[in-house]
């Protein structure tokens, strides 16, 4: 009974070792899309914005934001995001007519992905008026 009793307290502890104690990031768009939808050239002016929360216990440093081609522009949050706070990445597509597919790369210390890189993609398509 004493082993049974030791091998459970050994099997519970060392399951705590597996919890991950850090930064997390969770975006608020689904599936990490951003969908434009259907926009105009002359009435949208390309910017929207990625949410997301560090559902961490530390600090969470973004310190890189790539983009696939230049007419896509991301702009990242240069300060900490803290546990529990919000934060959020700009991009700027540059409007040319025709299909919006663009995938961002946001590097960071995350531990919820792997080595901090999670993808983030727009998609749509720009009309000319």
């Amino acid at each position: 009974m004493k082993n049974i009793a030791t091998l459970i307290a050994i099997v519970l502890f060392s399951s705590f070792g597996f919890a991950q104690s850090g930064p997390k990031i969770e975006f608020k768009a689904k599936d990490n899309t951003i969908d434009y939808g259907t926009i105009s050239k002359k009435k949208d002016n390309g910017v929207r914005s990625f949410e997301f929360t560090n559902t961490g216990d530390a600090p969470l440093i973004i310190t890189n934001v790539l983009s696939t081609c230049g007419c896509t522009v991301p702009t990242k949050p240069e300060a900490p995001i803290m546990p529990g706070k919000t934060g959020k990445i700009d991009i700027k597509y540059n409007m040319a007519p025709g299909p919006i597919r663009k995938t961002i790369t946001v590097e960071s210390n995350a531990l919820n992905y792997d080595g901090g890189r999670v993808a983030l993609k727009i998609k749509g398509e720009v009309i000319a008026d």
